[in-house]
């Protein structure tokens, strides 16, 4: 049945997405901000050890994702891990995890759009940031299912220009096997802050949890999407991680703004350079699309339980999508992409991030075995690894985190405060 709100506006979501849109979704969101924008930063982190880094962010998102799967399929609604975090550890838990996501992955969204203002129009990188924050917003206002068609068009876009950029740098004479090899320069804590980084790029398949009320069948459709989702990306991941370093070398890769771009020219074949940025921009935009999907819907969850605005939790009679939600997200991540800078808001949004799925493997611990719960060693490994990464992270990407982390605690504190003298 589809209830009513008292304006008379859907107070529910319609469920139109199948395994394969949800895959799709999740794809969009991971390759987008991970190959084009975490694999320079990481590997002047890691020097040669980027490759070892890229296996610790997997290990970690394999166990985040597997405590995520779960519990999405025993709570299938808006929220993902804010959801888990009030339903298994309590009101603030679950409070923190939603102030987490969402102020992280607003930063995030800021990030992504700055990034196709990069590769469109250097010159001109604020402006083409905020206008694709409002065209993507716009998508999204007008039906998830029209945007999950997006984003399938953009991932077939973005995965064969990656797949051009492997075959182009493995055939050529350029590429040295030697060029992999792990050297004295790779450090744990270098390993460590490049997983960090990467991890930022994995994090994509929570947009499949936090879209949890508009899955068709969610008790099979996500616990099966989050993992393909996840595997495609490892695959896509480290076979350009190779083919890259095999043309470029750590330091060439950790040197160039451009290094996908760059590592094609290298290879021979200079004519791949501009269909390679352009598949950047488009990438880049997939991302943002699913990014401001999935910081709607946990502000929609958020203002449901009034951690929020209870006005942001209206859906549209017409669109079915949480229009209120969405706009409001958009003007934010088109402020913020105006006036910040990319690598300040991409350090910032992987605290944020680590800190959601630190709450989501803490929550999956306690499932019992009757709610299909994994072994204990995944939410254990998951939990521990989000941890180290998050500080691990530049000591300002930590600070500030650790700072709005606190504020959203005091926030939470402050308004249980007014309500307990409320009701006395």
């Amino acid at each position: 049945m589809n209830l009513q709100s008292h304006d008379g506006e859907a107070a529910v979501l319609k469920r139109r997405l199948g395994v394969f849109d949800a895959v799709v979704i999740g794809l969009g969101s991971m390759i987008g901000a991970g190959i084009f924008a975490a694999l320079a930063p990481a590997a002047r982190a890691a020097g040669s050890g980027l490759l070892p880094g890229l296996a610790v962010a997997a290990v970690v998102a394999y166990c985040n994702a597997t405590s995520s799967a779960r519990l999405a399929a025993l709570y299938p609604q808006s929220g993902g891990t804010y959801v888990y975090g009030r339903e298994r550890l309590g009101g603030f838990w679950g409070y923190l995890a939603g102030w987490a996501f969402v102020v992280g992955k607003t930063a995030s969204c800021a990030a992504m759009a700055l990034t196709v203002g990069a590769y469109v129009w250097p010159g001109h990188v604020h402006v083409v940031a905020v206008a694709a924050v409002a065209a993507l917003t716009a998508v999204d206002y007008v039906g998830v299912q029209k945007a999950a068609w997006l984003t399938r068009l953009i991932v077939a876009v973005v995965l064969a220009v990656l797949a051009a950029v492997v075959v182009a740098c493995l055939s050529s004479g350029a590429a040295r096997a030697e060029r992999l090899d792990v050297g004295a320069d790779a450090s744990v804590t270098g390993v460590l802050q490049a997983a960090g980084l990467l991890f930022f790029a994995f994090a994509g398949y929570a947009r499949i949890a936090t879209l949890g009320e508009e899955v068709r069948d969610p008790a099979r459709t996500i616990p099966r999407a989050i993992p393909l989702a996840l595997g495609i990306t490892l695959v896509v991941y480290a076979a350009v991680a190779v083919a890259v370093l095999a043309v470029l070398g750590p330091k060439g890769l950790a040197g160039d703004a451009a290094p996908l771009a760059e590592a094609v020219r290298r290879a021979g074949v200079p004519g791949l350079a501009p269909v390679v940025r352009a598949g950047a921009a488009v990438a880049a935009l997939g991302s943002l699309l699913a990014l401001i999907l999935g910081v709607s819907r946990t502000t929609l969850a958020m203002s449901r339980d009034r951690h929020l605005p209870h006005a942001l939790s209206a859906v549209h009679p017409r669109h079915g999508v949480p229009h209120r939600a969405e706009l409001l997200v958009g003007a934010l991540v088109a402020v913020l992409a105006a006036t910040v800078d990319v690598r300040g808001a991409i350090g910032f949004s992987s605290f944020g991030v680590l800190a959601y799925y630190a709450v989501a493997n803490a929550s999956a611990w306690t499932l019992t075995a009757r709610e299909n719960r994994p072994p204990r060693i995944v939410p254990g490994i998951g939990l521990a690894g989000c941890l180290v990464l998050a500080f691990t992270l530049p000591a300002s990407s930590v600070a500030w985190g650790a700072a709005v982390l606190a504020v959203g605690a005091a926030v939470y504190g402050v308004r249980r405060g007014t309500a307990a003298r409320k009701a006395a």
